[in-house]
């Protein structure tokens, strides 16, 4: 059969069920193909759309979420989903085009070395040379996608090779179980955790790539253990529980880091050094034991005393059983923490200033979502307000990304929580800047038919840059812009546009745009000027309990 066609083969026998899109002429084939098959073709605006959109289903799904591009500009549009995916851990599977590698009909016109350029920031990156090779590149590719550290992988297709006859066939994909921990290490984390006099429990993003909430939550109702969590492993454990401390949302300074500086054994569940450090280590200090799928990457800054490897729920429940309940320790501290922590979160929460103080809108926005629904932020300063404030219930049901750390991806990524979760309250929070940086897929989401409301927060600036140009002390220059009328930038595309006039519009505007279905856009105007008086001013003077 024709190449493509063997191709898109072998991709309904991964189980995919789309393919997230810019073609180009070298795609064609693979277009045709994808036409004859079970596959959707999910026409993009952007290649990064396609590319978020993309790694967001294998966020969700723990099965390679699959993009496509054409050569050239194409491919290049490619590359920040795939350094997302790459420090994100999301599988994600890119498929770009290529001229003819057998003869040359337009000399060098777009060619560059798409697969070195891709090699640094994927799992695995290769050109197909000849179609029967097709079958174990494309099992290849998903395994390696989806294995423990999940990634990205490229895969060039040149419109030669996708034509050409072949003969190969397609190689069934298989389970991957992961090992059981090892018995020693179990009984060394055992006997540090016993020993201890303040432990706590800090839960990562990996705990959030595979459903292991009903071990984690096992183990913190059976330990008695404190937790928290990176902005990654947000939701991973019900965060209303009375042992949840906070969010590391700083690296340091913050008041959970009172807690944090007072352990003395921290069993670090799901975390890599990926992800913004939620603590420093030092010689000497706190001991750590690292719970993951793989072993640590050790820095200057991580470096564990002990090592549970192996699968994520089978080591926290296996460590469970060994500590055989209730692990001994005074709590008082914590206790006494954790209520200054919920203390810190409410104030503000009623504050009806206008334009609106970020406390307000994360308290609003948490009223108006429901136990299940999702958020999906981009990047920028109200991240971390999210973060701090925003308390999650479920696993998946607050997506941020805190390891590339990339604008622009709010929207696309939202619109395939919206894809995957029709039933579910989603909702895309977006800087004006990241916004602006992929707006025009908001054509794509009214053409999905998706359900979702987008929230844009209007500060007329690059604000996070702007604070932490202000916190260093430098002058406020350079990074305020102009913005179109959001409310008929919505409706041009055929969204419905609201724009927040008063605090107490926020919950009214929320329920009347998810009730009424469809695409809507809210624009909420803020007021950032509490970024210094809370995150900057507040915690340089405050004093860790005693």
């Amino acid at each position: 059969m024709k190449a493509s066609d063997l191709f898109v083969q072998a991709l309904e026998a991964e189980g995919v069920d789309h393919i997230f899109a810019v073609p180009g002429e070298e795609n064609l084939d693979m277009v045709e193909s994808l036409r004859k098959s079970s596959i959707k073709l999910v026409l993009t605006r952007h290649e990064q759309g396609a590319g978020f959109m993309a790694a967001t289903y294998g966020r969700l799904t723990g099965k390679a979420g699959v993009c496509m591009a054409t050569l050239g500009p194409g491919a290049t549009n490619l590359a920040t989903p795939a350094a997302y995916a790459h420090l994100g851990g999301m599988p994600l599977i890119m498929i770009t085009g290529q001229k003819p590698i057998k003869t040359s009909k337009q000399g060098q016109f777009q060619i560059i070395d798409v697969v070195g350029l891709f090699d640094p920031i994927c799992k695995m990156s290769k050109q197909i040379v000849h179609g029967n090779t097709i079958p174990s590149l494309v099992r290849e590719a998903f395994r390696l996608s989806e294995e423990e550290r999940p990634g990205a992988v490229l895969l060039e297709l040149p419109e030669d090779i996708a034509a050409e006859d072949c003969t190969a066939g397609i190689i069934t994909p298989h389970k991957r179980h992961y090992a059981s921990p090892n018995d020693v290490a179990l009984e060394e984390a055992v006997a540090l955790i016993k020993t201890a006099k303040m432990p706590l429990i800090l839960i990562g993003a990996g705990a959030n790539r595979k459903n292991v909430r009903s071990a984690l939550s096992d183990f913190v109702d059976s330990t008695r253990i404190p937790f928290f969590v990176t902005q990654m492993g947000k939701g991973a454990v019900d965060e209303r529980s009375s042992l949840f401390l906070g969010t590391a949302a700083l690296s340091s300074g913050d008041y959970l880091h009172c807690a944090i500086e007072r352990a003395d054994v921290i069993i670090n569940i799901g975390h890599d050094v990926i992800e913004k450090p939620p603590f420093f280590m030092e010689e000497g200090g706190k001991k750590v034991i690292h719970v993951n799928y793989k072993s640590a990457q050790v820095d200057q800054v991580y470096f564990p005393q002990s090592e549970i490897v192996g699968d994520l729920a089978t080591s926290v429940n296996a460590l469970k059983d060994k500590l055989a309940g209730e692990v001994k320790f005074d709590r008082s501290y914590f206790d006494k923490i954790k209520l200054a922590i919920d203390e810190h979160i409410e104030e503000g929460a009623d504050d009806d200033r206008f334009p609106i103080i970020p406390q307000r809108f994360v308290a609003d926005i948490r009223k108006v979502m429901g136990e299940k629904d999702i958020i999906a932020l981009d990047n920028g300063m109200y991240k971390l307000w999210f973060a701090r404030n925003y308390k999650a219930y479920q696993p998946n049901t607050v997506l941020l990304d805190n390891a590339l750390a990339t604008m622009g991806a709010g929207l696309p990524s939202a619109m395939m929580v919206a894809m995957l979760n029709p039933e579910r309250r989603v909702m895309a929070i977006c800087g004006d800047g990241g916004f602006m940086m992929n707006s025009q897929e908001l054509e794509t989401a009214i053409r999905l038919g998706l359900n979702l409301v987008v929230t844009v927060l209007n500060d007329n600036s690059y604000g996070m840059i702007r604070w932490k140009q202000s916190s260093s002390g430098f002058a406020d220059w350079g990074l305020e812009f102009n913005n179109p009328d959001f409310v008929k930038y919505a409706q041009s595309y055929g969204a419905t546009g609201h724009r927040i006039t008063s605090a107490e519009d926020i919950i009214a505007t929320y329920e009347k745009a998810f009730s009424a279905g469809g695409v809507h856009l809210v624009e909420l105007p803020v007021d950032y000027s509490e970024n210094q008086k809370v995150l900057i001013d507040e915690l340089a003077a405050k004093v860790c309990l005693i």
